[in-house]
């Protein structure tokens, strides 16, 4: 299958491009330098000079706290991106695989968000990831919208390498224990994604790791793992106030990997130490 991948230089993209080659995929990754996605007229000219099966819109504007000032640059990336992309891939008969996030919903559920529940975004980064999201969906006949979060991976900064590096600086960390999500693996995500594409499941998934946990949890399980002996001290949100809100739950239900047949995600410990031992490998 051709495959293009947008944001390829980013943390997802990093492994999309490795995990899809690896598969045997004819594989173009399309970092910010050659495809501007908020430009439609060079969209509509790359996907037309590429013709692909499949395009996975990884490419995005993710600076959470940022986008609550820099309102119009989140939109113009995440939203009107989108529909340029979803526009180019449809002239092509191109599948689109969009990447979206779990902040589309406002973190209030006491249980884990299903596919279909009823999104609510609490922040400009996750209206704008709706609005792709919508778009994708409007625009695309054949379109799948992966919603996943709290992720990490090799090809970019995340919490784990954050932890680590702090775990190396200080004896003792606060880390916030109200906020509590589904960690995700990028390799494991791309793999996913890959399975994903070849298939014509079309619709809505969740995909992140099995289990979930708060981020002091997450942090305790990467100090415990990795052998630093750090201190790790719960504390709240309302102690690190941020310009954007946080999804107090945010942790995904799989619930349209399973009824397609796909495989879960390892769980997210297990994703955990695989990560460790390829940053060991570096």
């Amino acid at each position: 299958m051709k495959i293009l991948v947008t944001g390829a230089n980013g943390q997802l993209g990093y492994d999309l491009r490795r995990v899809l080659s690896q598969a045997g995929h004819e594989v173009t990754g399309l970092g910010r330098d050659g495809l501007d996605v908020c430009n439609g007229v060079q969209v509509k000219v790359v996907i037309e000079m590429i013709r692909p099966d499949a395009v996975v819109h990884a490419a995005a504007y993710t600076a959470v706290d940022k986008a609550e000032v820099e309102v119009d640059e989140a939109f113009r990336v995440n939203t009107d991106g989108s529909r340029n992309i979803a526009v180019a891939a449809e002239s092509v008969g191109a599948k689109v695989c969009y990447i979206s996030t779990d902040y589309v919903f406002d973190g209030n559920s006491e249980r884990p968000y299903r596919e279909y529940d009823l999104v609510h975004p609490a922040s400009i980064y996750g209206q704008s990831k709706l609005g792709g999201e919508i778009l994708t969906q409007t625009l695309s006949s054949r379109y799948f919208i992966v919603r996943t979060s709290w992720v990490f991976g090799i090809g970019g900064g995340n919490f784990v390498k954050t932890m680590l590096k702090l775990g190396q600086e200080r004896d003792a960390l606060q880390v916030v224990n109200d906020q509590k999500g589904s960690p995700t693996y990028t390799v494991d995500l791309a793999s996913f994604i890959g399975d994903l594409i070849v298939s014509d499941g079309y619709g809505v998934y969740h995909a992140s790791n099995t289990g979930s946990c708060t981020w002091y949890e997450f942090a305790k399980a990467i100090f415990e793992a990795s052998g630093l002996a750090v201190t790790v001290n719960p504390c709240t949100t309302a102690e690190f106030p941020r310009p954007a809100p946080r999804p107090r739950n945010s942790t995904l239900d799989h619930v349209a990997i399973r009824t397609n047949g796909f495989s879960e995600l390892p769980h997210w410990r297990d994703a955990l130490h695989r990560f460790l031992g390829e940053l060991n490998t570096e």
